[in-house]
């Protein structure tokens, strides 16, 4: 039995007891046959391909009949990979609860074709591994690159800021000042931002205004943050979006911007009933959420359902040079949207396919029969994004011929029209080994078999089907990180090699 064989037997074991226990406790599964993550007892849907969800995130086998469809909202977060870099860095693991494939995967740059005007170009490769039948598939979508002096709507941001007693660590509070008075002197003349406070309370410091003739006016306010109390974060989610709505410019990209380390410890610390407001708002009025986490300890979780149910994404800061690049280059870029709603949905060919899983993406499921719904929400994508699903896929002995089918589905920002595009991948388009395919597969390939190793716990012990041993890991990561001479993959390459450190706890 080969090393993923070996893993699937002992998931199976796990997932029995499991249910053993819950029979014992009288305890009932959710509906709709999804299980509970350790994300702070959220619902992760069931994955796509019709099996049952193992202990690992996994599916066992579909059986034969059932559909062969995988379908997800598209999702541009990296705040798990930024955030679990930081962790290393000091010598600490994260939680496996806390480590997103997609997110360490979404956060490196990628190769893919971009199209000349709005929409996505889609991508569909692949490489085989080295256990027997099993491939890494890589679907790409990949928007038009973002031009400095295009045209973009106004923005109206709302910025919603912590400033409990716990913002007072350095690199918190301070960070956000600096960042967002940056940010105030990149924004055009008929922006609009408003500020909003948070610590037992909440309170709008500065209503929406323009910043034509008013940068003074909001530098003052950003200039007077300072920490106080415990953190309400339900009452600054609440009067921020009741500021939002107030301020609503219509033709305007409206979003409210929440700036915390998300450890809600007074008032409202409910996520489900934080994350309805969200929700109410984007529906009714459109308005969308960019989370950007801050500080050493940080509520990653409830961040990311946040951002989730707002329609929007997150990102994590640690340092100056991070937040420059977020308020100064990613947020205003982020102004001019190319699609709402995304979504994807991959059709593996049942001749030629036995079984297939998503890689990640757990919160971010969708129904296939929702694809084409447009009232299901999916996320949304601005110019320069690229977004990046793999899948472990088994094909059949001798299997040859199509193997799969990637759509995206979006609509136009602006007038809410529906569009679509997509790729095809054949099994003899598949490359013969995953480090022989190009280098951004490979480093893509590398995050992944990380991010999954993470997730097994202290015993860097990867359930992917062809993870190489853990120092095989380090040396790819090693070797890629010279053969790109890419910053953010020597960051890779130093964090895969930390987690192995004996002193990583």
């Amino acid at each position: 039995m080969n090393r993923y064989g070996t893993r699937r037997l002992r998931g199976a074991l796990v997932a029995l007891t499991a249910l053993g226990g819950l029979l014992l406790t009288g305890c009932s599964g959710t509906e709709g046959g999804s299980a509970v993550d350790k994300s702070g007892g959220f619902p992760a849907p069931a994955t796509g391909g019709g099996g049952d969800r193992r202990s690992d995130g996994y599916e066992t086998d579909p059986s034969p009949g059932r559909d062969h469809l995988s379908t997800f909202a598209l999702d541009v977060d990296t705040a798990s990979w930024d955030h679990t870099r930081r962790l290393l860095s000091e010598g600490r693991r994260p939680d496996p609860s806390e480590v997103r494939p997609e997110e360490f995967v979404n956060s490196f740059r990628q190769d893919y074709r971009r199209p000349d005007g709005n929409g996505f170009t889609v991508t569909v490769d692949g490489a085989r591994t080295g256990d027997e039948g099993w491939s890494l598939v890589r679907v790409g979508l990949a928007t038009r690159a973002p031009h400095p002096d295009a045209e973009r709507p106004p923005a109206a941001l709302t910025f919603v800021i912590d400033v409990s007693g716990s913002m007072d660590e350095p690199g918190r509070l301070d960070l956000a000042r600096k960042s967002l008075g940056v940010m105030t002197d990149r924004l055009r003349d008929d922006d609009s931002v408003a500020l909003v406070t948070f610590t037992d309370e909440a309170e709008t410091v500065l209503p929406m205004t323009r910043l034509s003739g008013h940068r003074g006016k909001i530098h003052d306010a950003i200039d007077g943050l300072e920490a106080q109390d415990s953190t309400n974060l339900g009452a600054g989610v609440e009067t921020g979006y009741d500021t939002a709505v107030d301020g609503l410019r219509e033709g305007a990209t409206n979003r409210v911007v929440l700036i915390s380390d998300a450890l809600a410890n007074t008032g409202d610390t409910d996520p489900d009933s934080i994350l309805e407001r969200i929700s109410a708002a984007r529906r009714e009025h459109g308005i969308t959420l960019f989370g950007v986490g801050v500080g050493s300890e940080y509520g990653d979780a409830l961040m990311e359902r946040l951002a989730d149910k707002g329609d929007g994404h997150t990102v994590y800061v640690s340092d100056e040079e991070q937040a420059r690049e977020v308020f100064s280059e990613q947020l205003p870029r982020n102004i001019d949207l190319t699609a709402r709603d995304a979504k994807a949905q991959v059709a593996f060919d049942p001749g030629t396919v036995a079984e297939f899983h998503l890689i990640g993406y757990e919160n971010r499921r969708v129904a296939d029969d929702d694809f084409r719904d447009d009232r299901v929400g999916g996320g949304e994508v601005g110019p320069g994004h690229t977004v990046t699903a793999l899948y472990s896929v088994r094909t059949r002995e001798g299997a040859r011929g199509h193997l799969a089918t990637a759509t995206v589905r979006w609509l136009d920002p602006r007038t809410r029209a529906p569009h679509e595009e997509s790729g095809q991948l054949e099994t003899g388009a598949l490359r013969s080994d995953v480090w022989k395919a190009s280098t951004r597969f490979q480093v893509d390939a590398t995050a992944a078999y990380f991010a999954d190793a993470l997730r097994s716990g202290d015993g860097l012990d990867a359930a992917l089907p062809g993870a190489p041993p853990y120092g095989e890991l380090i040396e790819h990561a090693a070797r890629l990180a010279s053969a790109t001479e890419d910053k953010d993959v020597r960051e890779l390459s130093e964090a895969v090699r930390a987690a192995a450190h004996p002193d990583a706890r």
